[in-house]
C-alpha cells in the first residue's frame, strides 16, 4: 500500500477525511473527502502500529459516468456494490475509492489520481468534481476499491470561453420509460463515436409501478410498485443504470441533463403533483426531497452548493460557438398547472414557469452571451400551440384534439406571461441567434419562434425571435395511431409557425452547430420492442431542420446530414469498450 493511501485509510479510520489528488487536485462531491485532516501521529517503538481496515471486494454493476463538463472540470460517477459474504466482513462505514485519469484508453498517459470514499449514506455511490484539467480535452477515467477496477469512462472538457470554435456536435434525448421498450436510442449514441456531449432534457426515469404505464415484457420498473421512499428512488435508479444501453452511453459521453417531472412524480410543481396522493403518499416536500437527492446521488451533475439538491438550473460554454442555458420548469418555480385549456389564467403575470431569480438568471445570461449561438435547454414545449381552430369532424380529429389539450397547459402556454418576458427581452435587446432545446412530449417538433404567431393578427410577417427543436421519446408513447399521422398535417395549417411535427415515433436530435448555422437532424429507432434490433435507425424517418446565422426562419430544403468527424474524435480519441469490470 502506498504513502498516500495509507494516509486516507489511515484519516478515515479516525473517522477523518482527506484529499489526496495530483496535477490541479479533485473533491468527492457525494463520498465525502474534501477536507484534509491532520495525518495520525506516529506510533513509538513500544505501540504497535493500528490495524487498517480491510478494503472490501466491490462490484461495478451500474458502470461509470461523467457529466456537467467545464473547460477545466469534469464530474466523474459510479456506484460500488460491496460483496459481504458473512458478518465478520461487513462492510466498513467508509469505502476509500481511488479515481485515475489518462489521456488514452490504456492508460499508458495518466493525468491525475483522485482519492476519495463511498458510504452508504449516498447509497455508495462516488462522485469526484475532476479539476485541474485542460480545456476543450478528450480524457479517459476509471475507478478502484481494492483488487476491483471498474469499466473505463471517456469524458471530455469544453473548450474555453474564450477559444474560436467552428463546430459543435450534441444529441438530445428525453423520456426513457424501461417498460415501454429496450433503450436502442442509447445504443445508437453509444456507437456513434464522435459527438461532444448528450444532452437529457429530462424524464430519465419513471415513478409508476408494474402495469402502470408500459407492458414490454421482461421490461417491469423495480421495486414493482410506485417510487415513493428513499429506498425506492434508489432502486429505481440502479435498476435503470444495470440497462446496458445506458451504461454504454454514460461511458462513451459527458452527459448534461435535468429532471423533469416523473425523476419525482407525473405532472409535478412546485408544491404539488397530479401523481401524488397526500393521504396515501405522505408529505410532498419530502417525497420531493428525496427524489432530489437521490438524482443528486446517481446522476453526474455538480451541487451548485454543498448538499444543495434543489438548484439544477446552469450554464455551459462551448467555446465563442455556443453558451448553453440549462433551465428548471418542473421544480425549483412552477405554479400549479391550469387545468382547463385555455383557461385565461394562463395569462396571469403572477402565475410562473421559473422563479423571478431563475428568470433574472437567464435573462442575464442572454444578455451576457458572447457567443454565436444561444441554446436553452429545458423541458417543455415553448412555441405557442393553438387548439382552438382545430377542426373536429371525425373521430381521429376528436382524439387529436384531446392528446393536445392534455399537454397545452403543462408547457410555457400555461404560462404565458414567462414565455412573453422572454420574448421581450430578446426583442428589445436584439439578442439573435437562439435555439431552444426541448423534451418532456414524446413527439418531435420544429417551431419558429413570434411573440403572437396567430395566422390572422399576428407577427409571421416579422423575423422569428428563436427556433425551437422538441426532441422525440427514446421510449415513451406518443400519439395514438390516427391522431399521429393526422397531428403532422392538421397542426400546421392552423399554426403556420409549427414547421414540422412527427407525433408518434422514438429516436433523438443530433445537432451539429457551425459558426453558419445550427442544424438538427431529427433520428427514428426502427423498433424499440425487440431486442435483437436495438441501435437500427429507419433511415426513411430521417428529418432535417436547420436555422442560419442572424436568421430564425426554419429551413427544410438543399440539407444535407452533417458529417462525422471520424478522424477529430473517433480515430484520436476512441470510444471505450463495453466492458464490466476488472480485477487488478
Amino acid at each position: 500500500m502506498d504513502q498516500q493511501r495509507r494516509r486516507l485509510v489511515q484519516a478515515l479510520a479516525a473517522g477523518g477525511t482527506v484529499s489526496l489528488a495530483g496535477c490541479g487536485g479533485g473533491s468527492s462531491s457525494s463520498g465525502g473527502g474534501t477536507t484534509e485532516s491532520p495525518s495520525p501521529s506516529q506510533p513509538s517503538p513500544q505501540e504497535p502500529a493500528p490495524q487498517e481496515p480491510a478494503v472490501p471486494r466491490v462490484r461495478f454493476e451500474h458502470g461509470v459516468a461523467s457529466g456537467d463538463p467545464l473547460a477545466d472540470r469534469v464530474i466523474l460517477w459510479t456506484r460500488i456494490s460491496p460483496e459481504q459474504a458473512t458478518p465478520e466482513q461487513a462492510t466498513p462505514e467508509s469505502v476509500p475509492v481511488t479515481v485515475t485519469l489518462a489521456r488514452d484508453p490504456a492508460f499508458n498517459q495518466p493525468v491525475t489520481r483522485l482519492e476519495t470514499s463511498t458510504s452508504a449514506a449516498t447509497d455508495y455511490c462516488v462522485k469526484v468534481d475532476a479539476d485541474g484539467l485542460e480545456a476543450g480535452r478528450w480524457y479517459y477515467y476509471r475507478f478502484r476499491v481494492g483488487d476491483r477496477v471498474s469499466p473505463v469512462g471517456r469524458t471530455r472538457t469544453l473548450p474555453a470561453a474564450n477559444r474560436f470554435v467552428d463546430r459543435a456536435r450534441f444529441a438530445v434525448v428525453s423520456c426513457a420509460n424501461i417498460s415501454h421498450g429496450y433503450f436502442s436510442v442509447y445504443k445508437t449514441l453509444a456507437e456513434h463515436g464522435d459527438l461532444d456531449f448528450v444532452l437529457h432534457l429530462g424524464d430519465y426515469l419513471y415513478e409508476y409501478g408494474i402495469g402502470e404505464y408500459g407492458d414490454v415484457p421482461d421490461r417491469d420498473p423495480e421495486p414493482p410498485h410506485e417510487m415513493v421512499t428513499l429506498d425506492d428512488y434508489r432502486r429505481r435508479h440502479a435498476q435503470y443504470k444495470g440497462d446496458a444501453d445506458l451504461r454504454a452511453v454514460h461511458a462513451q459521453y459527458p452527459m448534461i441533463c435535468v429532471w423533469d417531472d416523473h425523476e419525482s412524480a407525473n405532472d409535478s410543481y412546485r408544491d404539488g403533483a397530479e401523481n401524488h396522493q397526500p393521504a396515501s403518499e405522505g408529505d410532498w416536500r419530502e417525497r420531493k426531497a428525496i427524489a432530489q437527492r437521490v438524482y443528486f446521488e446517481w446522476m453526474p451533475v455538480r451541487e451548485r452548493n454543498p448538499d444543495d439538491f434543489a438548484t439544477l438550473y446552469r450554464r455551459f460554454r462551448f467555446g465563442d460557438l455556443l453558451d448553453l442555458h440549462m433551465l428548471d420548469t418542473r421544480l425549483e418555480g412552477r405554479d400549479e398547472p391550469l387545468t382547463v385549456p385555455l383557461d385565461p389564467a394562463r395569462n396571469d403575470p403572477d402565475r410562473h414557469l421559473i422563479s423571478d431569480t431563475q428568470m433574472q438568471w437567464l435573462l442575464d445570461g442572454l444578455s451576457d452571451s458572447t457567443a454565436k449561438w444561444r441554446f436553452i435547454g429545458q423541458q417543455v414545449m415553448f412555441a405557442q400551440l393553438n387548439i382552438a381552430e382545430l377542426p373536429t369532424l371525425t373521430e381521429d380529429q376528436v382524439r387529436l384534439r384531446g392528446n393536445l389539450s392534455a399537454i397545452n397547459m403543462d408547457q410555457w402556454d400555461g404560462y404565458a406571461a414567462d414565455r412573453q418576458t422572454i420574448l421581450d427581452h430578446l426583442d428589445d435587446n436584439h439578442i439573435d441567434n437562439v435555439v431552444v432545446l426541448t423534451g418532456d412530449i414524446h413527439t418531435s417538433w420544429a417551431s419558429e419562434i413570434y411573440r403572437n404567431p396567430s395566422s390572422l393578427l399576428g407577427d409571421l410577417f416579422d423575423a422569428p425571435l428563436a427556433a425551437e427543436f422538441v426532441t422525440p421519446a427514446v421510449t415513451s408513447p406518443g400519439f395514438p395511431e390516427g391522431a399521429a399521422e393526422l397531428a403532422g398535417v392538421v397542426i400546421p395549417v392552423v399554426n403556420p409557425h409549427i414547421r414540422y411535427v412527427e407525433a408518434k415515433s422514438r429516436g433523438f436530435i443530433l445537432v451539429d452547430v457551425t459558426r453558419q448555422r445550427a442544424q438538427a437532424e431529427f433520428y427514428y429507432a426502427r423498433d424499440i420492442e425487440s431486442f435483437d434490433l436495438r441501435g437500427q435507425i429507419d433511415d426513411s424517418k430521417t428529418k432535417l431542420v436547420a436555422v442560419y446565422d442572424g436568421d430564425s426562419r426554419l429551413r427544410e430544403e438543399g440539407l444535407r446530414p452533417s458529417r462525422p468527424r471520424t478522424l477529430r474524435t473517433a480515430l484520436w480519441h476512441p470510444p471505450v469498450p463495453a466492458t464490466r469490470e476488472e480485477t487488478a
